[in-house]
């Protein structure tokens, strides 16, 4: 059950609140409908129900406010305009993703892509998606969580008359299985097929609160529709005729050739026309809206409210309910949407080629370190390719949320779950060290392959360098991550990760030149006679590599971003207070 307690948004400067003190319940095994005309606020409403607009009221969902539900998703399904998919993904893609975040099995996507008649077109990419396949998608992603409540915006827009039909069909049997149900329209006529209960909207405010029979019965009336070129002497023989039998008759000018004839039947206006000679074009039976005002607003000015809670009874059937996902639905997430676009393939295939052409010039010269040259590290760039590369990616994994925010309806600042952050984070630093030596070892081979194996020999303190070189990829990626996820955009992930060797590291080499007073020689004996635990052997070595990369100003320009922007990342996210979905 959902009950919307006062809901009314944020005062818009001197115009009034799109929605002002909207009360109104929603009850299960029914289908609701919250009708109102364009701008009437039908989508402010149903934003402020799920907290993504700030304002005052509450929405409760089963007694408790969105924010008090541990996985929403799993509770109350939603579709607030198009799909935010990214337009690469295949549908099938897309919904398992979807599936891995609500922590359903994967067998789920596959049945409410059937379910919504979607299973034909599974390995169809969503950019080639039209408007109906675009509806359809976005319902098979409300339903992936096998929720109890559906809150829907417009969902038939841009559908043909079978498929509302068909829509329809799905909502009611939802609402027969004990789900709730509701809707945002701004047809009449539609609320009354799809409604068991029309809550109409106009200007932000309650209007009425009715089951739909009352409904019809009030703000829908049968009329005749007829278009003449003689249009005003029709309408004035109708209205004599009309008074001289003293029957109830109605007759509204619409403007230029069109009347609206209440209380008559085809036959007797075109009876009318044909005594008196005028010409008819159109003459049909219709259904017309008398307004969500007029016919709707008692004597007293107050909103009508019919039915209360004991005339409908509660759904006796629950549907039946998954187990919760577990902690893995973050990383299950992540490696489907790291995996199921081309993007990243294609930035790690570039990667690797282009370290590898800058490697090539670097070997033939030879007047440069081999831990450069194995890198593919010219003077000339700021960071090697395969840094920037997974740098790139990080910025990507954040950067595509905010583009395509499969989980948030709507542009919301961070996301609130760390577990998602911690899974971004493991992703990226595993793409990111198996991209840095997937690169190194095409180096490598080629190198050898062209200029023989006597050109590629390892350094001394090889173990030093690699450790340092998996640094570097690895700060790069998280530098990237962070910051996209900060500022919500992969340029400015990109961005933070140039800023480290043009602007933080020349700084941190200017503070590392100055004369220092003391030295850290023999930190890692002095460390090891004071640990409680005896050292393996060789742990000193390993120790003193550690602090000999620390030292150099690339690492400690890494260190000192990586901090800042983790700093900066948990702020935002422990003051953030819109709520990610799921």
């Amino acid at each position: 059950m959902i009950q919307a307690i006062g809901l009314t948004s944020a005062p818009r400067r001197s115009d009034p609140p799109a929605v002002d003190d909207l009360t109104f319940d929603a009850r299960p095994g029914l289908v609701t409908v919250l009708l109102g005309a364009a701008g009437a606020g039908k989508t402010t409403a149903l934003r402020l129900m799920l907290q993504l607009q700030p304002g005052r009221g509450v929405a409760l969902f089963r007694g408790r406010p969105l924010h008090h539900i541990p996985h929403p998703s799993r509770e109350v399904g939603v579709m607030l305009g198009d799909v935010p998919g990214h337009p690469a993904r295949t549908a099938v893609s897309h919904v398992r993703m979807l599936a891995a975040a609500a922590g359903v099995p994967t067998e789920r996507a596959d049945e409410v892509l059937d379910v919504v008649g979607l299973s034909g077109l599974a390995e169809q990419r969503l950019g080639s998606f039209s408007l109906g396949m675009d509806r359809r998608l976005g319902l098979a992603a409300a339903l992936i969580g096998d929720p109890h409540t559906l809150v829907l915006d417009e969902p038939t827009h841009g559908l043909s008359a079978r498929e509302r039909l068909w829509l329809h069909k799905l909502l009611r049997d939802f609402a027969a299985e004990g789900g709730t149900v509701l809707v945002a329209a701004d047809d009449p006529k539609e609320a009354a097929r799809l409604g068991d209960q029309v809550v109409t909207m106009d200007l932000g405010r309650l209007v009425a609160d009715q089951p739909v029979a009352d409904f019809a019965r009030t703000r829908l009336r049968p009329r005749v529709a007829v278009r003449s070129p003689h249009a005003a002497r029709l309408a004035a023989l109708l209205t004599e005729e009309s008074a001289a039998e003293g029957a109830v008759r109605e007759v509204v000018r619409e403007g230029g050739s069109r009347l609206s004839v209440y209380g008559s039947t085809c036959a007797a206006v075109g009876e009318t026309a044909f005594r008196h000679g005028i010409l008819v074009h159109q003459l049909a039976d219709e259904v017309g809206d008398m307004g969500p005002v007029a016919a709707l607003r008692r004597a007293d000015g107050r909103p009508e409210v019919s039915g209360t809670r004991s005339d409908v009874p509660e759904a006796a059937a629950a549907i039946p309910r998954t187990p919760p996902p577990g902690p893995a639905w973050p990383l299950r997430y992540e490696l489907r949407r790291a995996a199921g676009v081309r993007t990243g393939w294609l930035v790690a295939g570039v990667t690797i080629v282009a370290s590898l052409l800058a490697s090539l010039p670097l070997a033939r010269s030879g007047d440069v370190s081999t831990a450069r040259m194995l890198a593919g590290w010219p003077a000339q760039l700021p960071l090697p390719p395969a840094a920037f590369g997974a740098g790139l990616l990080g910025a990507l994994a954040f950067g595509q949320e905010f583009r395509y925010p499969v989980l948030a309806h709507g542009h919301s600042p961070v996301p609130r779950r760390l577990g998602l952050l911690t899974a971004k984070l493991v992703v990226c630093t595993v793409v990111a060290a198996v991209l840095g030596m997937v690169s190194v070892a095409v180096n490598v081979a080629v190198l050898r392959l062209i200029f023989g194996g006597d050109v590629i020999g390892l350094p001394h303190d090889w173990p030093v360098a690699a450790l340092g070189w998996a640094d570097l990829v690895m700060g790069c990626a998280w530098a990237g991550l962070l910051a996209a996820g900060l500022f919500r955009s992969t340029t400015m992930g990109l961005a933070a990760v140039l800023s480290v060797p043009v602007l933080v590291m020349p700084a941190v080499r200017t503070v590392l030149e100055r004369p220092a007073a003391r030295s850290l020689g023999g930190l890692p004996g002095r460390l090891r006679s004071g640990s409680l635990m005896q050292w393996p052997t060789g742990a000193d070595h390993w120790v003193s590599g550690a602090f000999r990369l620390g030292s150099q100003p690339v690492g400690q320009a890494l260190a000192l971003s990586l901090c800042a922007l983790l700093c900066a990342y948990l702020i935002v996210v422990l003051r953030g207070k819109t709520r990610w979905w799921p």
